[in-house]
């Protein structure tokens, strides 16, 4: 059945280049044995913050009568507080899914370790929430994938100390095949339930299939993100505060253009924006707009064309995407061209995804570029203060992580870009 499956679903286009750059080759796609448990156990465990003293704790059971409830406290097997949620299922084909279980627990402490357990039984999970403030940091990996690259990814991830993961796209690689969306919570889940997953769509996640499924079903079921609330209408595009930084997840695949209601909420979003309080401000789509790899040429265009013009109003720090398997690095730029008062794009698709990787670059290699190497690997990004962050890339080299690629950020608003823009291109956000 599966592979009938991928002959059918074979419109989902990968696009492969030939090598001229020697990397290491893609590894085949991890096998999970099947377990036998009990249908109440809970399975495919993951967080995200909700708010930025709450977290959605999330986790599927076979058990449709299982209860949705989270038991939680700071000293492991005492659990002083009990929160009980919701829930939600899907079907898709000939594919039910479990019970899928939201449950959002808090008001939570900063900066301290919860242990937890979900539906009133199994094992004891434990997580740590974020810093109130400085200084906090984040790992950023996109089109993770399945295979042992993804494996080696998380154990690099699983190795640093780090606060939060940003997923710009590109999760399970389910590809239509739902029984692969849980392995990927069983893949991810020692990492996932631990600290909190905060996720967007690309395209391995639309699965649409035309006047029958609508595109996002499955990810919408089981990656629910705070697009409520942040005042948006779509799971698909959301916003957060944390420790000082306002991050803004975007949609590649939702409309965009400006009178779609994605426009309108980001000049909501960005408007509302306090940099007194969030001097901070990231911007993670999936395709990227900023990209000197021949794979996925202009793909970002239309979107760059119709949103960039807002961020750069709002003085966004940095935007960070997938797509490219490949990484890349750019200077600060705006309208094609480096721009002080830009972003720094950077594409980090490499999280060890089936298709390999994007290894053919465009020459000359553009002057707004800095670095660029076609590599699995994953970032890190340490925001230090309200006017210093430091940016690194770590290549999965032979399964050792090597950092190949870092820089220190000064913030816009501490640039004076920010009181230039405050009383000039800002006045965007705010027109009707």
């Amino acid at each position: 059945m599966e592979s009938k499956l991928i002959l059918v679903l074979i419109l989902v286009i990968c696009v492969s280049v030939a090598a001229d750059y020697v990397r290491p080759k893609p590894r085949k796609t991890l096998h999970f044995p099947w377990k036998p448990r009990a249908p109440s156990i809970p399975e495919q465990v993951h967080i995200s913050l909700s708010s930025e003293r709450h977290m959605r704790i999330t986790w599927i059971t076979d058990d449709e009568y299982a209860p949705s409830i989270v038991q939680y406290g700071t000293t492991p097997g005492k659990y002083t507080s009990l929160t009980l949620g919701g829930s939600t299922s899907y079907s898709y084909l000939f594919y039910s899914s479990g019970k899928i279980h939201h449950t959002v627990i808090g008001p939570l402490e900063y900066d301290t370790v919860y242990y937890y357990r979900c539906g009133g039984e199994g094992p004891e999970f434990h997580l740590k929430t974020p810093p109130a403030q400085f200084p906090i940091t984040f790992a950023v990996a996109a089109d993770m994938g399945q295979t042992g690259w993804t494996k080696s990814t998380l154990d690099h991830i699983d190795g640093c100390n780090y606060d939060m993961h940003l997923l710009p796209g590109d999760l399970a690689y389910a590809d239509y095949l739902q029984p692969r969306w849980d392995t990927f919570g069983e893949l991810v889940q020692p990492l996932a339930s631990s600290r909190p997953w905060m996720v967007t769509e690309g395209n391995h996640e639309r699965e649409n299939i035309p006047f029958f499924k609508d595109g996002f079903e499955s990810y919408n079921s089981r990656w629910t993100m705070p697009y409520q609330e942040s005042g948006s209408p779509s799971n698909l595009y959301y916003s957060f505060e944390v420790a000082g930084v306002h991050v803004v997840m975007l949609g590649s695949y939702a409309a965009y253009d400006v009178y779609s209601n994605q426009y309108s909420w980001l000049k909501t979003d960005l408007s509302r924006v306090d940099r007194k309080k969030t001097p901070w401000l990231l911007v993670l789509f999936h395709v990227p707009w900023y990209n000197s790899n021949r794979a996925h040429q202009g793909e970002g265009d239309r979107m760059m064309e119709s949103l960039e013009p807002l961020l750069y109003a709002a003085n966004v720090d940095l935007v960070l995407a997938g797509h490219v398997h490949a990484y890349e690095r750019s200077k600060r730029v705006y309208n094609g061209r480096s721009d002080p008062c830009g972003a720094v794009h950077i594409t980090i698709g490499d999280g060890g995804n089936r298709e390999g990787l994007a290894t053919r670059y465009i020459d000359p290699q553009p002057e707004w570029s800095v670095f660029r190497e076609a590599s699995f690997g994953h970032g890190e990004l340490k925001i230090v203060n309200s006017t210093h962050a430091f940016w690194s890339w770590h290549r999965n080299d032979d399964d050792e992580p090597v950092q190949s690629d870092e820089v220190w950020i000064t913030s816009l608003v501490s640039s004076g870009c920010y009181a230039v823009n405050k009383h000039g291109q800002r006045k965007i956000l705010m027109e009707p």
